[in-house]
């Protein structure tokens, strides 16, 4: 795929996909100009993301994705700490802001429950804010695949919500659109860590955050490994 150009994408078949995919392409610009800068506010987002890339390169380095990486901010604060990252985002809309405001980095519209990568290729990935997105039952497909694509040994390092299991929405005005519709599941890190380690990815570092005054929830960060081959005897 060429960068700067957004190819043809086929509707997703579940409704909860084009639900998500509908409302970023329809919010794509002004969620860049809201969110687009936020790590700038955000010291403790930084020092995470830098810890991750030193684990990385640590081991030698290598691709590494962002998963759902909306309008490209995160991927391109970890190209800037060295690492050879790519994006992946649902949402055509999100892709074509990301790549304008980030010509040198390479991103795609695709899946995170069906990545159109090789097996054991990527040297760690990023998800931030994305898994919130999907529906609990997705969640084993979805980390399935992270394993599948990371090599052994390979770093993780997750973002998102923490709440009760249940389906909630963003209903209403959001960024300047009426009737928005976009589901949301916050979760529990204990239940995202077993998840992660039945798919062989195993959760090294915990973090909770309490919710700043522009946020009703608290935050969790997981850091995490894909385990790494055995040891020749």
């Amino acid at each position: 795929m060429v960068a700067g150009t957004v190819a043809a994408v086929t509707e997703p078949d579940d409704p909860h996909a084009r639900q998500v995919r509908g409302t970023y392409d329809a919010v794509a610009t002004a969620y860049a100009e809201r969110f687009g800068d936020e790590l700038a506010a955000k010291p403790l987002d930084r020092g995470l993301l830098a810890a991750f890339a030193e684990l990385v390169l640590a081991d030698g380095g290598g691709p590494v994705v962002d998963l759902g990486c909306g309008p490209g901010h995160v991927g391109a604060h970890l190209r800037r700490l060295g690492l050879d990252v790519f994006g992946v985002d649902l949402s055509p809309g999100m892709v074509a802001v990301a790549r304008e405001r980030y010509p040198g980095v390479r991103f795609d519209v695709g899946s995170m429950l069906a990545l159109d990568l090789p097996d054991a290729g990527l040297a760690g990935a990023c998800a931030f804010y994305s898994i919130i997105h999907l529906p609990t039952g997705d969640l084993p497909a979805a980390f399935a695949e992270l394993g599948r694509v990371l090599r052994p040994g390979g770093q993780v390092i997750l973002a998102f919500q923490i709440g009760d299991e249940a389906e909630q929405h963003r209903r209403g005005e959001w960024l300047g659109q009426q009737d928005v519709e976009l589901p949301l599941w916050w979760r529990r890190p204990e239940h995202v860590a077993v998840l992660l380690a039945d798919a062989g990815i195993h959760v090294h570092a915990t973090l909770v955050r309490e919710p700043d005054e522009t946020e009703a929830v608290e935050r969790a960060y997981l850091l995490g490994r894909k385990a790494p081959e055995p040891a020749e005897a």
